[in-house]
């Protein structure tokens, strides 16, 4: 059985939305677990992230997909508190060959959201992490990453419901991240 854990933060609960149609797609793989896990505001204390038991899973995991909203050209600041918090796990290279991969949200088609997947690319090199981009054409009838991101899934909303957006090609191309992953994983468990 492989462990897929998504972690992410949401503002207005459009890159939940996201989250769990990467979710979904990871779960439709036969034999493999997933961990939905937000991050938490009230896990943030004096602006530094605190929840052993979330970081424990993470540890778990044999892959681990972030996402946040793209707020001001890069994540969230909760995100980073998370991230942050990950230096013990650097220092011990507990996440070393975990697959990595990530999602975004922002309200315009670019919205600078590659800053924020370059991040999340980052953070996973810096734990000698093995990422996975997404290799979806975005020439085609489904709107399959319609926004062109081979880096990771890019989603599109503003101030719209969370039941109108991100709309369902957003969220088809979260599923199709999410099952990448896990087929992956899959195949390096062998």
């Amino acid at each position: 059985m492989s462990t897929i854990s998504i972690i992410y933060f949401t503002g207005s609960g459009h890159t939940a939305k996201l989250a769990e149609a990467v979710t979904q797609g990871a779960a439709s793989v036969a034999g493999v677990q997933t961990h939905l896990i937000a991050i938490s505001g009230d896990d943030i204390v004096k602006g530094r992230y605190e929840n052993a038991a979330v970081l424990a899973q993470l540890d778990a995991s044999d892959a681990i997909i972030f996402g946040s909203p793209t707020y001001m050209g890069g994540p969230a600041a909760q995100f980073k508190a998370f991230a942050d918090a990950t230096g013990g796990r650097w220092y011990t290279s507990a996440w070393r060959d975990k697959l990595a991969a990530g999602f975004t949200v922002s309200s315009g088609p670019s919205g600078d959201k590659l800053s924020t997947l370059h991040y999340f690319f980052t953070l996973a090199m810096q734990h000698g992490m093995i990422w996975v981009g997404f290799p979806e054409n975005p020439m085609n009838d489904k709107g399959i990453n319609r926004l062109s991101s081979y880096s990771g899934v890019m989603a599109q909303a503003g101030q719209e419901p969370v039941d109108v957006a991100p709309n369902a090609a957003d969220k088809l191309t979260g599923e199709l991240l999410g099952q990448r992953v896990a087929k992956l994983t899959q195949k390096l468990k062998g």
